[in-house]
């Protein structure tokens, strides 16, 4: 009873969240003269109308207004999924194919830049939109993506990262960190898995599965490491590591969102040949970088990071609850609880009209960044109330 109590209570406040503080303040960025959503909100909730509109920001409030009208039953959200598609469709380069990086407010390329990982959320919000509004066209327009990822961002090895708008490489900068530049990218991988896991949905296409499987094939054999638990980031062309860095959010991403993978291909072997290294990624996150005051966000060569990350606190939440309920261990659903009343309580911006903070500091101090740029986005926050809603 104590256990249904404890679902149910954070399951109301999360849905309340939604409806009184997400959704209102996405829906008030929509740009009705030039198309799209307001590309900026500095700290002081200043918006910017004239900042660049990053092509990620618009698939992921694509994806999210998508999945809210479905989640909630309500058919007044498909017109803001409706605006997002309209300005993803501008998004796409007419002559060479594929999603451009960014757009200035007026409608002409900010940055020409071809990155998968973009392609990908881009595959992802039209699966998302095709399922919550029949939209034909949309599930064309991801499979033809699809087919650029397979025909130009990858080699024999597996995938590749940054291109030129005709589609030569390019250096990565846009997925490489702590000073390294990665030729692959775990994140990039992951976020392909995600996007043709989220088109397989939508179209049970035997192709799609068939790269599904693939792709966690390469994650199996070169991006999990079994001795140290956890995945590696960034790699050159042959997979080999490029830094000593343990990315406690992504690892407890990866947890559930593979998990959700394999629940969705529905193959049995798999499963029991791979949730356990997903469940090792959810239990070392755990021991390492969990506090009952929020979720610590990486550690590079030995040193950890302490700042609490919008994104990695939601992804903490879903992880650990994923993890309850695949494993029956109650120590991740108190962790889940506690992730909840820690962005509740002290993460989420208290000032009306505002939405979550982008980090505090350890003691729970803001950081000062803006609310809304081509990175801030309502994808992890909006997924993590989807999923509460669905599992609790």
């Amino acid at each position: 009873m104590q256990t249904e109590a404890v679902l149910r209570e954070i399951r109301m406040e999360a849905a309340a969240q939604l409806r009184e503080k997400l959704l209102p303040f996405w829906r008030g960025l929509r740009d009705d003269a030039r198309g799209g959503y307001i590309g900026l909100v500095d700290f002081d909730l200043a918006r910017d109308a004239e900042a660049v509109r990053g092509c990620i920001l618009n698939s992921r409030i694509l994806w999210f207004f998508a999945r809210a009208a479905e989640c909630l039953g309500d058919a007044s959200l498909l017109a803001e999924a409706d605006h997002a598609y309209d300005m993803l469709c501008r998004m796409i380069d007419p002559e060479n194919g594929g999603v451009y990086w960014s757009m200035n407010a007026d409608g002409t390329v900010a940055d020409s830049t071809k990155h998968t990982y973009n392609q990908a959320f881009a595959i992802y919000a039209l699966a998302a939109y095709a399922q919550a509004r029949p939209c034909p066209g949309a599930l064309e327009k991801a499979f033809a993506l699809m087919r650029i990822i397979e025909g130009r961002c990858r080699d024999e090895g597996g995938y590749l990262e940054a291109f030129t708008a005709d589609w030569r490489p390019e250096s990565n900068e846009k997925l490489s960190e702590n000073g390294v530049m990665a030729t692959r990218t775990m994140n990039t991988l992951l976020h392909v898995l995600e996007a043709y896991t989220g088109l397989y949905e939508a179209s049970r296409d035997p192709g799609v599965r068939e790269r599904l499987l693939e792709i966690l094939s390469i994650w199996e054999r070169f991006i999990y490491n079994p001795e140290r638990r956890r995945q590696e980031v960034f790699f050159d062309h042959e997979y080999r590591t490029l830094i000593d860095l343990h990315s406690y959010g992504h690892d407890i991403e990866t947890s559930w969102l593979c998990d959700h993978t394999l629940e969705v291909l529905d193959d049995p072997a798999l499963t029991a040949r791979i949730r356990p290294k997903l469940m090792a990624l959810a239990e070392e996150t755990l021991r390492r970088a969990y506090t009952p005051k929020g979720f610590m966000n990486e550690c590079e060569r030995g040193v950890n990071d302490t700042k609490r990350v919008w994104w990695v606190q939601a992804e903490a939440l879903l992880g650990f609850l994923n993890a309850w309920q695949k494993t029956g261990e109650e120590r991740y659903l108190d962790a889940a609880a506690h992730q909840w009343a820690y962005i509740r309580d002290v993460l989420c911006d208290p000032r009306p009209g505002s939405e979550w903070f982008w980090s505090v500091s350890e003691d729970g101090r803001p950081d000062g960044q803006p609310f809304v740029e081509p990175w801030k986005c309502p994808y992890h926050n909006g997924r993590m109330v989807f999923e509460i809603m669905r599992r609790c």
